[in-house]
């Protein structure tokens, strides 16, 4: 199988790290090769997060080069806007509809931009919005928008359901386990 290659994308604090990890172990289920390289920019102050995953027969880096990655995961829209260049043609962009401000934007430097949802479609991509932060809070917890996140991937790629549930018991602590789950269901009907 050729090599495979997901970014996931967000703002520090959103739970990339926890879906990096869902992710992996439902390839590493699969039987790939997985590599998975972190790039923490500012992340403990708001900023950008990029998480880098491949996998297929075999892999060599984990690092994915603009034009490469098959499927952008992004928990921000404008961190989705940002990481556009690195999606492949007719590559996979889903995007929670949430909007965090950084810092130019909190502090008056700049504006967030407008209509970004409209720019992605018109981007040429396939495109998939949702709003993770509403189906989270349905589930239990406005943190579990990490989770909603995975659940609407799983409903994209070709991987049995089953290996999305197991990995979701084998990553969240058991006192979170049952919102969790809901929050991935609540994804995956929305994916």
């Amino acid at each position: 199988m050729e090599t495979k290659s997901i970014m996931i994308v967000g703002v520090g604090g959103q739970g990339s790290l926890l879906a990096s990890r869902l992710l992996g172990n439902v390839l590493l289920a699969q039987g790939f090769d997985v590599k998975v390289s972190e790039v923490h920019g500012m992340s403990q102050r708001g900023g950008s997060v990029v998480t880098y995953v491949k996998y297929g027969d075999k892999v060599y880096s984990p690092i994915i080069e603009k034009g490469e990655a098959d499927a952008v995961i992004s928990f921000e829209i404008l961190e989705a806007a940002r990481s556009l260049p690195y999606l492949k043609k007719g590559g996979k962009l889903i995007t929670s509809t949430q909007q965090i401000d950084p810092m130019p934007v909190v502090t008056g430097a700049a504006e967030y931009p407008s209509d970004l949802e409209e720019q992605l479609r018109n981007a040429g991509v396939e495109l998939s919005a949702v709003d993770t932060l509403s189906l989270a809070e349905q589930a239990g917890s406005a943190k579990a928008s990490n989770v909603v996140l995975m659940g609407v991937l799983s409903s994209k790629l070709d991987f049995p359901e089953e290996l999305w549930h197991k990995a979701v018991e084998q990553c969240v602590p058991p006192k979170f386990l049952e919102l969790n789950k809901k929050a991935f269901e609540l994804g995956r009907q929305a994916g």
